[in-house]
């Protein structure tokens, strides 16, 4: 069986969060923890809620599907986000595939300046002989993807790097208004990356990143540079405090938008029951998304 490696990021700036489904080194990551389902969970802020609505609309997915793939999600999060900080879409996303694919998948969250130990970890649950080193059949065996929104998505770009020193594929990675870390390139996708997208908005303190391009065109295809706007289509955003609101409205509100999560879960989805995801023309996410360059 073919195994899926997804790796789900953020980067706020509040913080590390860390959620976990199954391994497959079996053993468990020493921060895992468990917060409820988005679907369930009455404890989180409206806005984070109504960030993930759409997300917990969809059909439940068969765990006996004849084409699902295994999967582990790892998230890439930023400043000091706690494991239970509900005040964060992407800590409930994370909870939300792990009931969505139930063993299937294995689910892990790292801080954005983790990424060491993150690499450490997932060579040693590519290392399924455990001799110490990769072998060209361990290293295949992984369809990687990796996500993030902001410095994550920065750290995303910069991992998928890490990985093509390596020799490991990434199927595909997703930014979400991507904010260049010092010292990282987040607008060039390395040629180990199969397929790659971005979300970004322009407005705030921190627009996002609105160009990525392939290091490798014959290698790599980027799927599309989705241009949000919210000037007309405001998005709750009351788990930020006010001044964040008020000056960096934009990057909370695409973090937040439900449009948004909803295309992800389908593409994560679409990667896990082995279809391919149709982006000749504009998705449906409207009514944010404004433009599409490639």
């Amino acid at each position: 069986m073919t195994l899926m490696l997804s790796v789900l990021s953020y980067s706020g700036r509040t913080g590390i969060a860390h959620a976990q489904v199954s391994t497959l080194a079996e053993a468990p990551h020493p921060d895992a923890t468990r917060v409820a389902s988005p679907c369930e969970s009455s404890s989180a802020p409206e806005a984070t809620r109504q960030a993930l609505r759409l997300v917990c609309l969809r059909e439940p997915l068969e765990l006996s599907h004849p084409h699902l793939r295994n999967a582990i999600i790892i998230g890439f999060l930023g400043g000091f986000v706690k494991p239970d900080d509900l005040k964060h879409p992407e800590v409930l996303f994370a909870t939300y595939l792990r009931d969505h694919y139930g063993p299937s998948a294995h689910i892990e969250l790292f801080g954005n300046h983790d990424a060491k130990r993150a690499l450490h970890d997932l060579v040693q649950r590519l290392d399924t002989n455990h001799d110490g080193r990769l072998s060209a059949t361990e290293k295949q065996q992984a369809e990687i993807i990796l996500y993030g929104h902001s410095w994550g998505a920065s750290q995303v770009v910069t991992f998928a790097r890490d990985l093509e020193k390596l020799e490991i594929p990434v199927a595909l990675t997703i930014q979400i208004d991507s904010v260049k870390k010092a010292h990282q390139n987040d607008h060039t996708i390395p040629a180990n990356v199969v397929s790659a997208v971005n979300f970004y908005q322009e407005h705030g303190l921190t627009p996002g990143q609105p160009h990525i391009d392939a290091a490798d065109v014959t290698r790599t295809k980027i799927l599309g540079n989705f241009h949000m706007t919210y000037r007309d289509h405001r998005i709750k955003c009351d788990n930020y405090r006010w001044l964040s609101r008020h000056f960096n409205r934009g990057h909370h509100e695409i973090e937040n938008d439900p449009h948004v999560w909803d295309h992800i879960a389908s593409l994560i989805e679409s990667q896990l029951v082995d279809t391919t995801p149709d982006f000749h023309g504009t998705p449906q996410i409207e009514p944010s998304l404004v433009t599409s360059t490639r």
